[in-house]
């Protein structure tokens, strides 16, 4: 791979700027970001397609690069960041700031970084003779369970000419993933009676239960971490669940009324969660839901989906998985952490890579940084990418 040009890295990081200054924690609206690239894309000839969410305030971005009529590449980038409320941080959160060959700024490296590179070959993108088109792929609440780029994906797929491959910009260091976990997401609210704590064998409590279930959820822990299924390509070789908050009572004095609990499972892309899922499920109500209402009607377990999504496969076998090994021959193996990557292969039939610059170790911490380094790589690997695109 060719050095980039320093007009084009010094680009690359001016764009990551102004992408850093829009303060797109989940909770808030990405409009401001989307418009921006929609904008700039604009300036290009470039139309965009905005998919927005139900409440209008929230958009996925997508852009086609090039011929149409052929599968070509998509570029995928989640717009939205984790909240940046630490007392930690050395310089402001939402104003990317340079120091010692690093760019600081929430978001540099998870994962508007990959996007800026992105954007900054548009001006080159449009000047050459492509053979295939690049998808470029902006989604928005990826950080709260990958919930907006469902409808973006959904567009894809129903193209006369679906994308052949996508490249999930998360931070890799530059490395290529062909693995990721899927997860699926639950809370669980349990109701008993209320009631003075000294007649407590009158009573229904919440607590007591909830925790009966929750040694159900660790029991299943451990079975997967005896039994599998395995991949040992993976950190953690086997699916894990746990429970992740709890709360409930009123007093000291008070039998629990109610109990409240979340637990996940990140689970192999080939481990069926939801089936794991509904057999806890089945023998939480068989159980302890029936031995509460045999004490009281009114009482028992109510099951809530918070969200989830899939695992992504391995896709090396893909003829279109070529265009990466040329660049990036070396496999670095799978992460237990998700991405959009299991949305693109499972919903859209897309097969799907996850390899983008910056550390994961970076993301969701106080000083967030990207090294310049890896703007440059990201730039030199689209330039690989693009440059194999060009018609002969």
């Amino acid at each position: 791979m060719s050095k980039p040009n320093m007009s084009r890295l010094h680009n690359a990081i001016d764009l990551l700027g102004k992408l850093v200054a829009f303060d797109t924690t989940s909770k808030n609206s990405n409009l401001g970001l989307i418009h921006f690239v929609r904008d700039y894309l604009a300036e290009y000839g470039i139309e965009s397609i905005l998919i927005h969410d139900e409440t209008g305030q929230k958009a996925n971005l997508l852009a086609t690069i090039g011929p149409k009529g052929v599968p070509g590449i998509a570029l995928s980038g989640h717009t939205d960041v984790v909240p940046a409320l630490e007392t930690t941080w050395e310089s402001p959160a939402f104003e990317l700031t340079e120091r010692d060959g690093k760019l600081y700024g929430r978001g540099a490296a998870d994962m508007k970084g990959f996007s800026a590179c992105a954007l900054a070959m548009i001006p080159e993108l449009v000047k050459r003779d492509l053979e295939i088109p690049f998808h470029l792929c902006l989604s928005y609440d990826e950080e709260v369970g990958c919930i907006g780029v469902g409808s973006m994906v959904d567009h894809l797929a129903a193209m006369d000419t679906p994308p052949r491959l996508a490249v999930i910009g998360e931070p890799t260091n530059m490395k290529v993933i062909n693995g990721q976990k899927g997860k699926y997401s639950m809370r669980v609210g349990v109701t008993g009676t209320a009631g003075h704590s000294s007649f407590a064998p009158n009573h229904v409590n919440a607590i007591e239960y909830a925790s009966r279930a929750i040694n159900l959820i660790a029991e299943k822990a451990r079975e997967f971490e005896e039994n599998g299924p395995f991949d040992e390509d993976f950190t953690v070789p086997h699916s894990t669940m746990l429970t992740t908050t709890i709360s409930g009572g009123t007093a000291t004095n008070v039998t629990p009324e109610y109990c409240e609990f979340t637990f996940e499972i990140r689970h192999l892309p080939e481990h069926d969660a939801e089936a794991v899922i509904a057999g806890l499920q089945a023998t939480i109500m068989d159980t302890l839901d029936a031995e509460m209402k045999a004490k009281a009607d009114d009482t028992g377990f109510s099951f809530e989906k918070i969200f989830s999504y899939p695992g992504m496969g391995d896709c090396t076998d893909a003829e279109a998985f070529s265009y990466v090994s040329n660049i990036i021959p070396e496999i670095s193996g799978k992460v237990s952490y998700g991405s959009e990557g299991g949305v693109f292969e499972k919903q859209g039939n897309i097969p799907s890579i996850i390899c983008g610059p910056g550390s994961i170790r970076q993301a969701h911490k106080p000083n967030e940084f990207i090294e310049i380094s890896q703007i440059e790589e990201c730039l030199e690997f689209l330039d690989a990418l693009t440059n194999q695109a060009i018609a002969a």
